[in-house]
Formats: structure tokens, sequence, C-alpha cells
């Protein structure tokens, strides 16, 4: 068996997963400390399964066909998580914030694998800024 390492790979590839995991820590440490749902665990877990998948998808398959249905599946499990987020009761509905926020994670996890760090660093800010603040607006 002859095992061929591509080490520069494998470092690019950990440093894409860490700024991943880098970039969701903010929210999740915000999320832990006011006690909104999902949190420390959940949310750097998102991001780095997402850019992990990503990554995986990108680098085994050969067609941007096959990329683009590994991405439809990340999406859409990430959405199947998020719904997992929202309580409903007869009067109100909660959660809806840290569902689109765990859908978010996913996002800024794909755009950390494409390289897309301005996008991922903008929806990080985005996500950040309306979870700590704009409830303050209402």
């Amino acid at each position: 068996m002859d095992f061929n390492i591509d080490w520069y790979e494998i470092l690019d590839n950990l440093i894409h997963l860490g700024i991943a995991y880098l970039l969701a820590l903010p929210m999740a440490f915000d999320r832990e400390k006011t006690s909104n749902g999902a949190g420390l665990r959940t949310f750097p877990l998102v991001a780095v399964a997402s850019c992990g998948y990503a990554l995986v998808g990108m680098s085994v398959l050969t067609s941007s066909e096959a990329e683009s249905k590994v991405l439809e599946g990340i999406i859409t499990g990430i959405g199947f998580i998020g719904g997992g987020a929202i309580l409903k009761n007869k009067n109100s509905t909660y959660g809806t914030a840290t569902a689109a926020s765990i859908w978010n994670m996913g996002l800024i996890g794909i755009a950390v694998a494409f390289s897309r760090y301005e996008i991922a660093f903008l929806m990080a800010l985005i996500n950040f800024v309306t979870l700590r603040y704009v409830k303050r607006l209402k």
C-alpha cells in the first residue's frame, strides 16, 4: 500500500476548519452567556462540520454538479437541525433566531471551505450584531 500524503493539503484543510471554528465562537459564547438556545457546542460544530463536508466534497468530487449536490445536502441538513430549535405553543413561537443562526453557521463553514473569507467574516459579524444588539431595538 502506498500512502501519498499531501501535507500542504492537510495544513490547508486544518486552517480552513480552524477559521470556521473561530468565526463561530463569538456567537456561541454570547448565546451561552445569555442562555439563548444553541450555543457553545452547537454553533462551532455546525460551522466546522459544514466546512468539513464542503472540503471533502471539493477534494473527491470531479464535477460542479456533484459539488452542488453536496452543498444542497449540507444546507438541507442544517435546516433540519435548525428546525428542531423552533418551539411553538398556543400564542407564540420561540427559537427562530436560533434556527436562523444555526443555518448561518452552515453558510460560514461553507464560505470558509471555498476560501470566501470576506463572506464568512461578514456573515459572522451580521449574526453577532443581530443576536446581540438588534433585540434591544424592539
